[in-house]
């Protein structure tokens, strides 16, 4: 489980999704844009919960790992919209060979 510091908040979600968390805050800083993300989260008494984050270039997001009873919150549908987020601010490149067929390449410059 992963602590997410942000906003004067502390919100307890799964490994996976703080992760992803990280990687779009990272792609919306080098896009100078912002968006909102809902994650699922543990809330203080144990029950699950959504949290609604407004991240930018300006947002000051701290993920730490933390020892919990709890076991790993897993979202994959989560995981997969904050990938998809992620992938739409990352540019993707087309590159044509000899024999003028484009290849995608999706490798960050």
């Amino acid at each position: 489980m992963k602590t997410i510091l942000y906003a004067g908040s502390e919100l307890l979600t799964g490994d996976e999704i703080a992760d992803e968390l990280m990687s779009l805050s990272q792609a919306l800083a080098e896009a100078h844009a912002a968006d909102t993300v809902a994650i699922p989260v543990i809330s203080p008494d144990g029950r699950p919960g959504i949290a609604s984050l407004l991240v930018g270039p300006a947002s000051q997001i701290v993920v730490l790992t933390t020892s919990s009873d709890q076991s790993d919150l897993v979202d994959a549908d989560a995981v997969a919209r904050l990938r998809e987020k992620t992938r739409r601010l990352r540019p993707v490149i087309g590159v044509a060979d000899d024999t003028g067929d484009t290849a995608r390449w999706t490798e960050e410059l």
